[in-house]
Parts: C-alpha cells; sequence; structure tokens
C-alpha cells in the first residue's frame, strides 16, 4: 500500500514547522537522498531528503504552510506497480478504523461481552501499510520497501534482524546497505531502559499568552500600530526562555573584572598573528576562561537532566548569537583543547552562519555553560537567563574606564568589566558557582596563564 511521507523533525526542540518549499510534484519519480522539500524549523530553514524510492502519488500539504506537526502526513509515496487510485483505498481504510473502535467502545459501555472487536482490529490493520516481506520468526510483519528487499536478496541479509529506519519503521535502502550478515537488533532491553529517562523529560512548555489578544487589541483601539506576526523562532524564544524563569531556581553572582593585562596581552598577540590574518576578541579570551575554569572546577561542569544531573567531562560552551527576530547558542565543543586562534576562528564561521540560519542542528545543541556578551551594545551589566538544559550563563558587560584602589592603597584607573553569573541552583550550589566564577577571573586577568 502507499507509504506517508511524515514531516520530519529537524530539530530538536522542533514541535511543528512550515512546508516552505516542495522541490518535487506529484508524478515525480524519487529515490533516496533526493531533496523532497525546504522546510522551515524553528531555528533554520533545511532541506529534506527522501529515505526510499518510489513516486510522488499525492501531496497532501501546499508549499507555505505553517503549523505543520512534526510526524503529520504531508505527501504519499507509491512503490513500484502502486497508482493514485490506491491512495484512496488507504484513506477508506484508516478512516473505517475509528468508527470500528467507536462501536466497540458503545458495546462494552453498554455491557455487552460479545464487542465487535474483530471487526475493529480488522480496521485498524487495513490502514497499516501491507506486509512487504514475510513475517519474522515471531511472526511479527516485516515492512521494507521493493528495492531494500531485492539488496537484501542478494546480500543474503534476513529482513527480520535489520532495524528500519523508514516511516513506522519500514526498512528501507540505507538500512540493508548498512547492515551486516548477522547484524542482530538491538536488545528490547535497551530500548526498555530508555523509556524511564524519556518519560523523565519535562514536557515542552506552551507558550504562555499572557493577556487575551482581544483584550489586548481592544485597549489599543483607535491608536496606530502594526500587528506582527510570530514566526517559529520568536514562538521558541518565548517558549523556552518563560519555561526557563518559571522552572529553574536561578540565583546570581556579580564580580568586576580588571581586563587591562588582558587588553595589553590580545594586542601583542594580535601584532604577531596579524600576518596569519587573525585578529583575536575580548570575547575569544572569555571563551578560553571559562572552558578552562570549567576544567579546574568540574563539578560545575553538569546540566540538569529532569531527575539527574549529567557531568560533562569537555568543556562545550554555548555563545549566544543575536539574529533577526532571536537569537542562536552555537557551542564550541572541546573548548578547553583549541588555541585561541581557533576559538576564534569557529566562533567567526558559527556566528556568520547563525545569522544566515544555515548551522546545522548539531552545530548549536548541547553544552553545559553559555555566555550572553552585550559588552559591544554599551551595556555595563545585566542578569542573563538560563538555556536548559545549562548549569550556568555568564553574562558579560562593558569594560569602562573606572577608578580602582591598587593593592598599595592608592588611586587609580583601570579598565572594569562587570560580569553576572547565572546559577541553576539544582546543578550548582552558592559556593560551588562562586568558585566556578573566581576561576573564570582569575583566567582573564592573568591571561598567559591560560596559554601554559
Amino acid at each position: 500500500m502507499p507509504t506517508e511521507i511524515l514531516m520530519p523533525a529537524l530539530s530538536p526542540t522542533m514541535e511543528e514547522g512550515t512546508l516552505a518549499k516542495w522541490l518535487v510534484k506529484e508524478g515525480d519519480t524519487v529515490s533516496a537522498g533526493d531533496i523532497l522539500a525546504e522546510i522551515e524549523t524553528d531555528k533554520a530553514t533545511m532541506e529534506f531528503e527522501a529515505v526510499d524510492e518510489g513516486t510522488i502519488g499525492k501531496i497532501l500539504v501546499a508549499e507555505g504552510s505553517e503549523g505543520v506537526k512534526v510526524n503529520s502526513p504531508i505527501a504519499v509515496l507509491l512503490e513500484e506497480g502502486e497508482s493514485a487510485d490506491d491512495i484512496g483505498d488507504a484513506d477508506a481504510a484508516a478512516s473505517s478504523a475509528p468508527q470500528a473502535s467507536d462501536a466497540g467502545k458503545e458495546a462494552a459501555a453498554t455491557g455487552g461481552s460479545d464487542a465487535p472487536a474483530a471487526p475493529a482490529a480488522a480496521a485498524a490493520a487495513a490502514a497499516t501499510p501491507a506486509p512487504a516481506a514475510p513475517t519474522g520468526g515471531d511472526g511479527t510483519r516485516i515492512f521494507a520497501s521493493p528495492l531494500a528487499r531485492r539488496i537484501a536478496a542478494d546480500k543474503g541479509l534476513d529482513l527480520a534482524q535489520i532495524k528500519g529506519s523508514g516511516p513506522r519503521g519500514r526498512i528501507v535502502k540505507a538500512d540493508v546497505e548498512n547492515a551486516q550478515p548477522g547484524a542482530a537488533p538491538a536488545p528490547a532491553q535497551a530500548a526498555a531502559s530508555e523509556a524511564p529517562a524519556a518519560a523523565s523529560k519535562p514536557a515542552a512548555a506552551a507558550m504562555p499568552t499572557g493577556p487575551d489578544a482581544a483584550q489586548v487589541i481592544k485597549m489599543y483601539e483607535g491608536r496606530d500600530y502594526e500587528e506582527v506576526k510570530l514566526d517559529g523562532m520568536r514562538r521558541t524564544v518565548a517558549s523556552r526562555l518563560t519555561e526557563a524563569k518559571q522552572t529553574i531556581p536561578h540565583f546570581y553572582l556579580r564580580r568586576d573584572i580588571k581586563l587591562d593585562a588582558l587588553l595589553k596581552f590580545r594586542s601583542q598577540l594580535n601584532k604577531q598573528l596579524e600576518a596569519r590574518g587573525v585578529k583575536l576578541s575580548v570575547n575569544d579570551f572569555i571563551i578560553k576562561a571559562c572552558a578552562l575554569a570549567l576544567q579546574a572546577v568540574p563539578a560545575a561542569n553538569a546540566v540538569w537532566a529532569g531527575d539527574r544531573m549529567l557531568k560533562l567531562k569537555p568543556s562545550d560552551v554555548a555563545v549566544a548569537v543575536a539574529v533577526d527576530g532571536g537569537l542562536f547558542t552555537p557551542v564550541l565543543k572541546d573548548a578547553e583543547m583549541k588555541s585561541l586562534s581557533a576559538l576564534s576562528a569557529e566562533m567567526k564561521d558559527l556566528a556568520t552562519r547563525a545569522r544566515d540560519r544555515k548551522l546545522a542542528p548539531h552545530e548549536y545543541v548541547g553544552g553545559s555553560f553559555a555566555i550572553s556578551n552585550l559588552g559591544m551594545f554599551g551595556v555595563d551589566n545585566f542578569d542573563a537567563v538560563i538555556n536548559p538544559p545549562h548549569g550556568a550563563i555568564l553574562a558579560v558587560g562593558a569594560g569602562v574606564k573606572k577608578p580602582v584602589v591598587g593593592a598599595d592603597g592608592e588611586l587609580a584607573v583601570a579598565t572594569v568589566m562587570s560580569v553576572t553569573l547565572s546559577v541553576d541552583h539544582r546543578v550548582i550550589d552558592g559556593a560551588l558557582g562562586a568558585e566556578l566564577l573566581q576561576q573564570i577571573v582569575d583566567n582573564l586577568e592573568n591571561p598567559m596563564v591560560m596559554l601554559a
């Protein structure tokens, strides 16, 4: 029977998306790996590839459609020998399943012991694609594309031993090409052990709207205004940050950092690196200082995971990048291992692609710690909201000339930068947070130590 092509989840936070553009039309023949459509997620516009071969029998969602739920059908793929007429048959079978099920419920409610369970089961089975291969040893149906079956036969593979990655577990070309003879499916115990962890994850918070929209609009009747429609990114930012402030017990630690030694050291390094076209920013030093601090205070290199904490070994540091309509937090992985020039080059690349919305999900997911720097906008200090599941975020203000009292008691002028560490109290206690912040301060006030 025809196979439904489902709306993919192209990022970990994606619950719905916009089908920005179809790159195929009804009647087109496609192969695994062909680009079917462009999907706009909450973070970027990404290409959606076919996982199987066949013919596009019907497009169910028009391009430009917004709010398309993940895993909802967006098109129908026909196999060899199938026609568009088969789509109607499949739809009819699917639509009959709920009716039969309701009949069974009605009979049960009235006390009838002979509820028509068999017709309900038959209708439900009719809504499921017919088996494309013999059943496995336990009698379970095996669903596989014709091409996958042919490749499996050529390679002498048992389809019952292959786990499908296609819609509803269907075995596709890539599954059999990557399978090895005798490969066994993942143990059921592993899937069972993952269930409690998945269940422990908090449900994504719905975006609170505050006062009713109609009420607010009524308040501004007669005033000149423009109504701005929320895109996927703005909705996600609003939802996640509201969730963060409502569920994460924030506390804040503030310090002033003297930058004169760092600025002098940076100037010297930039002169030496000029021939290589490298120019280090203060932010590059901040990233390195935070990465090394997480190594010096490993207990603070942790994230909240619902009913447990995860303590990371590498320093994966996220950096907030402002883009039109929202922000990204690309992650510099293993930052403690990288040179300042490598961090600088990687950060410039990530920031550029973030503004163009060209980042892949793995480039902005993860990390245990984040940095938000508004110093370049002249902001002296601020408190940043933790980006879950991170344990902390450092808010960085501008470096400004201030009078300071030196070690000898003399009054002097120094360049001082104010920072605030926002901390998740579930993960990091006060003294531990203070220790982490002290390490960051020491690294920035003694920058040569970071190269040792």
